[in-house]
């Protein structure tokens, strides 16, 4: 992806300066410039094949009828790219017009009852769609999502995000995915209270990594070190790291970051934990955009390269090149597709790891889709973090026959699935208790795109511009700022 403009600062100023400049600004490291611009076609070819998978506005789940995490997904996945702008508004409508078949029992007929990930889910999708997150199919999701924040009274579970539940326990599970969504999404609407930060940093383990569950075995836990044996997720690792860029804790973002890039894979792919530990394309396109809002560039070209092996082309479609775009979930099921095609319930599948791999092609952070434009040559790291990804796990299991299901009711009088969607460790109870709160107060974090932020690299010219400064016998004092973002 191309470098941003360069903002020179002082006045005359030689030839043989512009010329120096262009010299060092236009050679690119060897490699990087066909590289970047293959993967962002990649990523455009991607959103194609899964904009033309839409139905009016709206994608289906395993079994028909509307998942509404999963259409959240695609929608920014064609935010990202910039690809067909008509199917992602007509996306952004049907999700505005669905909140409560999304994040409530309403369709099954059960009162009472507030999912607290897709809430967040809901309010970070409205800001990277360009809606107005406080009045989104008529709901204040941003007022929503802060009276779903544990209160102080809570202990060490200030600042988590819950679910509004009416049933004996008064409590319902969170994850790491669903802190991440509320952190994103409350970074993305006028800012994170500084308490929901917090706890997604206690729950980062001594490694760097995250878990899915921030309790084991349902019970609650101070932090990732306090539970013998915590299972480290690369998924939800992810996640926290682009939420945490976001809200501009760097330290903890950073840490995480080290943890991911131990995790890659010779390949440069990624593999998540329990029954997605293999290499696979939504763990990989998970952690390849994370460390390119990051600045690890070559981490993240390597995540996309893996990522673009899995795609299938015009040239290596074999019976399923009508499918060119799409990408697999992993080796086995880019095998079976060229063999047979994609059939029956296959499609889901592609849907659920096409939406998420393709962010990292495009490389697009989640704190920053829908504020810079889609990229046009490549992956290139932003300043902050940026979705997409999974979601939340559901209350309940659903058993949809793909590795990395996706939940939410179906438009149907009786839904399917339930209201918020899975990560890639498939969909299992979240936990923490739900009693709605006063508006906390929100702290003064950077909202995505501000200062604070982890370095990103980029091509260092001071010497160059000396240099030549020298050699037209001096001038004004040249300052060249030169930051690679992520267009």
């Amino acid at each position: 992806m191309p470098t941003s403009p360069l903002r020179r600062v002082g006045a005359g100023l030689g030839v043989a300066v512009a010329t120096a400049l262009a010299i060092v600004v236009a050679t690119p490291p060897s490699g990087v410039a066909a590289s970047s611009a293959a993967h962002s076609a990649a990523a455009r070819d991607a959103a194609a094949w899964l904009a033309g998978e839409y139905a009016d506005g709206v994608l289906p789940g395993p079994f028909g009828g509307a998942d509404w995490g999963l259409t959240i997904d695609g929608m920014l996945a064609l935010a990202a790219t910039g690809v067909d702008p008509s199917t992602r508004q007509a996306a952004t409508a049907q999700i505005a017009a669905n909140v409560r078949s999304y994040n409530s029992y309403d369709d099954w007929g059960i009162e009472g009852f507030t999912d607290g990930g897709a809430t967040a889910k809901l309010l970070y999708a409205a800001s990277a769609a360009g809606a107005d997150p406080t009045d989104f199919g008529g709901w204040d999701l941003r007022a929503e999502t802060l009276a779903l924040v544990s209160g102080a009274h809570t202990g060490h579970q200030h600042g988590r995000i819950t679910s509004r539940t009416t049933d004996e326990s008064g409590q319902d599970p969170s994850n790491t995915f669903d802190q991440s969504f509320a952190v994103l999404g409350l970074a993305r609407s006028g800012g994170a209270p500084q308490e929901t930060v917090d706890f997604l940093v206690r729950q980062q383990c001594a490694a760097g990594g995250f878990r899915l569950y921030p309790d084991a075995a349902g019970a609650p836990s101070p932090s990732c070190d306090a539970e013998s044996n915590a299972t480290l997720d690369v998924d939800s690792t992810a996640m926290a790291v682009q939420a945490l860029l976001a809200a501009g804790a760097d330290d903890a973002a950073g840490r995480g970051v080290d943890w991911l890039v131990a995790q890659q894979r010779a390949d440069g792919s990624f593999g998540g934990s329990g029954p997605t530990s293999g290499a696979n394309s939504n763990s990989t396109g998970l952690a390849g955009q994370a460390l390119a809002a990051a600045g690890r560039d070559t981490e993240a070209t390597r995540a996309a390269q893996a990522l673009a092996a899995l795609q299938l082309t015009g040239a290596n479609g074999g019976a399923a090149t009508a499918d060119a775009g799409a990408i697999a979930y992993d080796t086995g099921a880019l095998t079976e597709a060229v063999d047979e095609g994609i059939t029956g319930n296959l499609r889901d599948q592609w849907r659920r790891a096409t939406a998420q791999a393709l962010l990292g092609l495009a490389q697009v952070p989640l704190g920053r889709i829908g504020l810079d434009p889609p990229p046009t040559g490549g992956p290139t790291p932003s300043t902050s973090a940026s979705p997409t990804p999974t979601g939340s796990p559901a209350p309940t299991p659903t058993p949809t026959p793909t590795p990395t299901p996706t939940d939410a009711p179906t438009a149907s009088p009786t839904p399917s699935a339930s209201p918020s969607d899975t990560p890639t460790a498939g969909p299992t109870p979240s936990d923490t208790p739900s009693t709605p709160v006063a508006t906390p107060t929100v702290s003064t974090s950077p909202v995505a795109g501000g200062p604070g932020r982890l370095p990103t690299t980029g091509v260092a010219i001071g010497g160059y511009v000396l240099t030549a400064l020298l050699l037209v016998g001096g001038g004004a004092v040249l300052l060249v700022l030169g930051r690679r973002r992520a267009t």
